[in-house]
């Protein structure tokens, strides 16, 4: 399976173009997150790592 992780830092800013690129690429499912990354306690990231699996696939649109 392809998992897709599509975060932004405010809500006020717009998820779209990440999740249409994630789309694109042919994620089977696309998890969303409008919450800072400062670190990796955002709980839809701890969410999807909790359902990835040997030989899933795991996409980011964007490491900043």
């Amino acid at each position: 399976m392809i998992f897709g992780y599509a975060r932004v830092s405010t809500k006020d800013q717009n998820l779209n173009r990440q999740i249409k690129e994630l789309e694109n690429f042919g994620c089977d499912r696309i998890y969303r997150e409008k919450q800072s990354g400062k670190n990796f306690d955002c709980p839809v990231y701890k969410e999807m790592r909790s359902k990835l699996r040997f030989g899933d696939v795991w996409v980011v649109y964007d490491l900043s």
